[in-house]
């Protein structure tokens, strides 16, 4: 995002801040001049204002205070290391750390950077970029973290924790219950309906499991939100997609950099892609990682291939977590989206996202192998 601040309105107690968002300026039809004034926002942007229940366990997670701590020290570090060649984010323009507290970047638009198209899955070249980008950002991290340790103390919470609030957990329970009633309206499938419901339940526990860091494992500062969302693409004359940048910090958390990959494989790659060319990814990151690690003079050994296949399969079922909830967001049309507050308020979760055609085209093919692996049975 290119502002977010708690806000506080006439009508709410001063601790039930609101958190407004201005949506980044490569998603929006109108630009803005920085040169007078960083804080120029006029016209530029819409304000999207949670509801005031939903923002308090937003706040409650610390989202905020994470994206600043990443972006003022820790990504700042770490673009310092790679070197502006290889920019994993943009820039700090003004931050205030008190009352509002916020911050405003770089318009990354300026730089020709905007979103890809994220209903369609990305194609090879954009995933490969984003591999590449992801590679460097874990070994900056691993580098950073030899030098000061302290950074691993200071992102230990991520997307999925035991300690979040209630409500959050609620949003994978209830996609999962959904998908479970879902799919007995397709045959190939049916059968798992069963499973999926009893599941349901015990779903959030799985990807607690998953986000446990073990001290004697290869970890980085995950992104911990790698999404097709949080990624911005710069293009050549011809269309094709030459760099690529992340943006939004909130759920960074150090841990195996098996969770960023296993995220981002399993909500933001084509079908194609995921089903034919896995295995080139996984090569791509581990060469980006290796050579990277290696110019940055780590003492800690990369990845071999034979360990992160590991690393992920003993985390998979965060991958099938993954496919079960946020895939549901990632295809859901705009037009059809609804807020997070009526999808779990009224009682009956509706995400129109699981009518998607392509989603149920990912999920007949992954729920035998889920399966299969014995990601279902309890």
């Amino acid at each position: 995002m290119l502002l977010k601040a708690p806000h506080e309105r006439e009508d709410m107690q001063n601790e039930n801040p609101m958190l407004l968002e201005i949506e980044d300026l490569a998603s929006l039809d109108h630009m803005y001049d920085l040169d007078h004034s960083i804080l120029a926002l006029r016209g530029i942007a819409r304000f999207h204002v949670a509801s005031v229940a939903f923002c308090e366990k937003i706040i409650e997670m610390d989202v905020f205070h994470i994206e600043m701590l990443m972006m003022s020290d820790t990504l700042d570090k770490m673009n310092k290391l790679l070197g502006p060649k290889h920019r994993l984010s943009a820039k700090i323009l003004y931050m205030q750390n008190e009352n509002p507290t916020f911050l405003v970047m770089e318009d990354l638009a300026s730089l020709d950077f905007r979103m890809a198209d994220r209903l369609s899955g990305l194609d090879l070249d954009h995933s490969i970029l984003v591999l590449h980008g992801l590679a460097r950002f874990h070994a900056a991290s691993v580098a950073l973290c030899e030098k000061e340790p302290k950074q691993k103390e200071m992102y230990l919470k991520g997307i999925i924790n035991s300690q979040h609030p209630a409500e959050m957990k609620d949003i994978f329970i209830k996609s999962t219950k959904a998908l479970a009633d879902e799919i007995m309206n397709w045959p190939e499938v049916k059968k798992y309906s069963k499973k999926i419901a009893k599941l349901s339940d015990h779903i959030y526990q799985i990807g607690v499991t998953a986000f446990k860091m073990c001290e004697d494992e290869f970890n980085v500062i995950n992104h911990g939100d790698c999404n097709v969302n949080n990624m911005l693409f710069k293009y050549d004359n011809n269309g094709k997609p030459i760099d690529q940048i992340f943006v939004d910090f909130q759920l960074c958390v150090y841990a195996s950099p098996a969770l960023d990959l296993l995220y981002f494989l399993n909500s933001s790659v084509s079908f194609d892609v995921i089903e034919n060319k896995r295995d080139i990814l996984l090569n791509e990151y581990l060469g980006i990682l290796s050579t990277t690690m290696k110019q940055l003079n780590c003492k800690t050994q990369p990845l071999t291939m034979k360990e992160l296949k590991t690393a992920l399969k003993r985390k998979a079922g965060y991958g099938m977590m993954t496919s079960f909830t946020a895939l549901q967001f990632m295809l859901c049309h705009k037009t059809e989206a609804k807020d997070l507050d009526e999808m779990l308020g009224t009682g009956t979760y509706i995400n129109p996202g699981l009518k998607n055609e392509s989603y149920k085209k990912i999920l007949i093919r992954r729920l035998p192998l889920y399966d299969e692996w014995g990601l279902l049975d309890l």
